[in-house]
Formats: C-alpha cells, structure tokens, sequence
C-alpha cells in the first residue's frame, strides 16, 4: 500500500501550511513553487523551499519527484496529493455529506476545514493532461468554491481534467450557465434502484431520488458529461437488470454506466456479510443488465471487479479501476497471466467472507 501522509521533521511547527511540487537539486530551473532536493537517502528526503528546510521521511524506494504535496509543519505531516506518475490522484474537498449511504466507505464527518486556496495552488501546479478527481464527502455542499475552481483550472490550465464524485443533491436551475460552460469535468453521480423507495433507503435520505432524477434532468440539459454509479450490495444486486431499463429509458444522455463491486471500509466493513453481494458465482443479473444497456448503445464499465470473478465473455468490461495507491493481490493471483490487466482488490478486502470464485486464469 502507498502511504499519502508522509511525516515531516525540520521544520517551524508555526509555519503555515504551505503547497509545493518536489523538484530536483538544478536551481536554475526551479520555480518560485519547487521545493529543491537538497539531500536523500532510502528513509528520506531533504527538501528547501525559499528560507525553509524541511525532512521527509519516505517509503524505501518511493520516488517522490514531481509530487504536488501540502506541507503542513503544525501536524508534522506532508500530504501526498498529486502525484507526478499516478493516474489515482484525488483531493478531499470535504467530510460533510447529506446523505448516510449504508455502505460508504467515506462516513462524514460533522466538520469541515476549507482548503480551496491550496487546492486551487495544487492543481495549478499538476502534470499537463491530468484527471483530477474531487471527493468527499459531499463537494457540492460547497457548489460555489468548486465551481470557481473548476472555472479557473478550465481558463488558466485546460489541459487539466477532473472527476467530481457527487450525490446531486445540490443542482439548482440558477447552475445551468455554469454547468454549461465547463468541459472539464465528469460528474460521477449514483444511483442503487430505479425503486425510489430503494434507493432512498441504502442512502438513507427521504425524497433523495425525486431530488436527483431533477439534477439528471439539469445536468442532461447542460450537455454535462456523467458517470452514473451503482455500488452492488444485497440489497440491489437482484434487481439491477429492472436498473438498466430505467437507465436507457430515463436517462439515455448519461455517458458511461459503471457498475461498481463494494468496498470493505466505512459502513460497509462493519456490515459486510449484510451487504457484500458475491458476483463471482451471481453474475446472472449484472449480465442480464449489462446485456440490455448494449442492445441499446449505452457504454457500461464494471469497476473493482478482479477479472477471475468475471465470466470471460464480459471481462472486456471490467477497468482497472482500483486506485494504485490502496490495491493488492491475493498469493492466489501470483501465477495469474491476467494479473497486469486486473484491479486486483482493495488493501481491506477481507479474506474470511470474499469471493467463493477466486483463481488464477
């Protein structure tokens, strides 16, 4: 597993946090937002940055340069937040959410610390050509600072993608020009059920799904490009094929339908053996929706499903979706020829109640 916070040393805990891109020890190429190596060895990095030094202490082996990190001297942390050769990198906009989906793997939190002045100075400094993903939480309980963000990194380095996980709680008829105006970003918004009883439970908000068919219609309006996710417990996995005739029936202007397998953390890992559906010997109605979405020209994904657990005919669907950072593989999967092609599963997937089917292909 890839550590995100690092522990710092060598600095002024009364230093304001501050955002810089780790660079190498050439001066003269440095700009005013690098941190220029100064000295390393395999346990850590030493690092200045205008009339700052400061000490990271690393993963043995882990290159760092290029990272877009905040260094925050008052919790002797460094924050790993874009890194410079990962494709899984995601800013924490917020802990608040509205909803309480049963399986979240990220429960909110009652507070909230804003950051959008050092999110905006962390994008601005990313690679040319990255995806961005934005989370939470729920980020647009904060609608106005994310739109100004997203409105900046379009105009100022539009080259820069993002993904913004949301709930669509929170469109309102007064966003239709802006979102009509960004381009830069995909809406990864879920839907359980095309049941509005159902789906109000596993999310645990009354009027909840009235309220985003009103934001799909929005966002469909607008030309926004949406991924619409569903996250696979016990409680839809049966139903999933009645789903897919919702998708193609109401909601035809969605770009991509990911159907997602469950993460073993938050909610879900203390309610597991409630929740986690088993599709390595249940694939009947994932196929059966998979199946119906395609006769009609919908594009549909399958994200966190390790391809043994997939029928070989539909493994073309299955993404490599498993951040870098929080994947891994069973011993089993040692002598897999697809191992280089699969997610694999996430660090905290738990060995005593998995996948009956788990084998090398």
């Amino acid at each position: 597993m890839i550590e995100l916070q690092l522990p710092l040393e060598g600095i002024d805990p009364n230093v304001p946090d501050f955002v810089v891109r780790l660079a190498g020890s050439n001066y003269e190429q440095l700009s005013d937002f690098d941190a220029a190596l100064v000295a390393q060895d395999s346990a850590l990095s030493i690092y200045r940055y205008g009339e700052h030094q400061f000490v990271i202490r690393q993963q043995s082996g882990e290159d760092m340069l290029g990272d877009v990190v905040l260094v925050s001297p008052s919790s002797k942390t460094v924050h790993r937040w874009i890194r410079a050769g990962s494709q899984h990198n995601t800013l924490l906009i917020t802990e608040r959410c509205d909803q309480l989906c049963i399986m979240c793997s990220q429960p909110p939190k009652k507070t909230h610390v804003d950051q959008f002045e050092y999110f905006l100075q962390a994008c601005s400094l990313a690679p040319a050509n990255s995806t961005i993903g934005l989370s939470g939480g729920e980020p647009t309980l904060y609608k106005q600072q994310l739109f100004e963000l997203l409105l900046a990194m379009q105009s100022h380095r539009p080259s820069l993608k993002f993904h913004v996980l949301t709930n669509g709680q929170h469109f309102e008829p007064s966003d239709t020009a802006t979102l009509a105006q960004l381009r830069n970003v995909v809406w990864g918004i879920p839907l359980y059920a095309s049941d509005r009883e159902l789906h109000d439970k596993i999310v645990a908000k009354s009027g909840a799904f009235a309220r985003l068919m009103a934001s799909f219609e929005l966002l469909g309006a607008t030309g926004a490009a949406i991924e619409l996710r569903t996250v696979l417990t016990k409680q839809n996995g049966g139903v999933l094929p009645n789903l897919a005739r919702f998708v193609v029936g109401h909601l035809p202007f969605i770009d991509v339908w990911a159907i997602m397998q469950l993460e073993a953390t938050g909610f879900a890992r203390r309610a597991w053996r409630d929740l986690f559906f088993d599709s390595s010997v249940d694939f009947d109605p994932i196929k059966e929706a998979i199946l119906h979405v395609q006769t009609y020209g919908q594009d549909v994904a399958l994200y966190n499903f390790p391809l043994c657990t997939v029928p070989s005919s539909f493994r073309g669907y299955a993404a490599r979706s498993i951040s870098d950072w929080k994947n891994r593989f069973s011993k089993t999967c040692d002598p897999c020829t697809l191992k280089n092609d699969c997610c694999g599963f996430f660090e905290w997937h738990p060995d005593d109640h998995t996948y009956q089917e788990i084998r090398a292909i």
